[in-house]
């Protein structure tokens, strides 16, 4: 019996990552370097450990720069093609039914409370959420398990009882390394890359209810 949802933030809930993607690439190509999607998406869906795009001109192609100004710059730039962006096509209507069902809702993200909470109060679903389990609350983010995890015991369910909804590789490695039934929503960035084994597959949440997301797990129709 399916008890929860859980949810990623970044490029899930609301695509914020084509647009970051989008303003680093121009940002490099102002100093001369491409950057692959190959590359940024070490960082994707995880924390800047393997790659930092804020430094990376700098480290490794030394290049002089005001790193601090290159950030105010690459965030302003963000928050401008941000302005065109709107939460993801059926998250709403699944997060409204999935709270009249009586499921709990979780959400597990990479990213800092600070920088999701923004976003929440913008789109007004904060109200939906049962906890909040981010890069603040955790040694490991993902594609460690461990976000995954705590959601699971602050929402009170095992992982078969649990549905994780991703849009990068390294989400859904950790959803799946937690046992979850995970659903993947690939954005305009992601469905460019390679994922994993282990999850599902939609092209959108808008086509389902909730309970033909269910039937898909529990009847193996995905």
């Amino acid at each position: 019996m399916m008890k929860a949802i859980i949810f990623d933030f970044d490029g899930t809930i609301i695509d914020t990552e084509t647009a970051w993607y989008t303003v680093f690439k121009n940002a490099y190509e102002q100093y001369g370097v491409e950057l692959s999607l190959d590359t940024y998406s070490q960082c994707l869906g995880t924390s800047l450990h393997s790659f930092n795009p804020y430094t990376y001109l700098s480290t490794h192609h030394n290049i002089s720069m005001d790193l601090d100004a290159f950030r105010k710059t690459i965030h302003q730039n963000h928050t401008e093609l941000m302005k065109a962006e709107s939460m993801r096509p059926g998250i709403l209507t699944l997060l409204q039914e999935a709270k009249a069902a009586g499921l709990k809702i979780g959400l597990a993200s990479s990213s800092h409370r600070a920088w999701i909470d923004q976003f929440i109060n913008l789109l007004d679903i904060g109200e939906y959420f049962d906890c909040y389990c981010t890069a603040d609350t955790v040694k490991h983010v993902k594609p460690d398990p461990e976000l995954y995890f705590q959601a699971l015991e602050q929402l009170g369910v095992q992982a078969n009882e649990a549905i994780a909804i991703e849009d990068s590789p390294n989400g859904a490695r950790a959803a799946v390394a937690a046992g979850l039934h995970t659903l993947v929503i690939k954005n305009t960035i992601t469905k460019q890359l390679t994922f994993g084994q282990g999850h599902h597959t939609i092209e959108s949440l808008a086509h389902y209810e909730l309970q033909q997301l269910i039937d898909c797990f529990t009847q193996k129709t995905i």
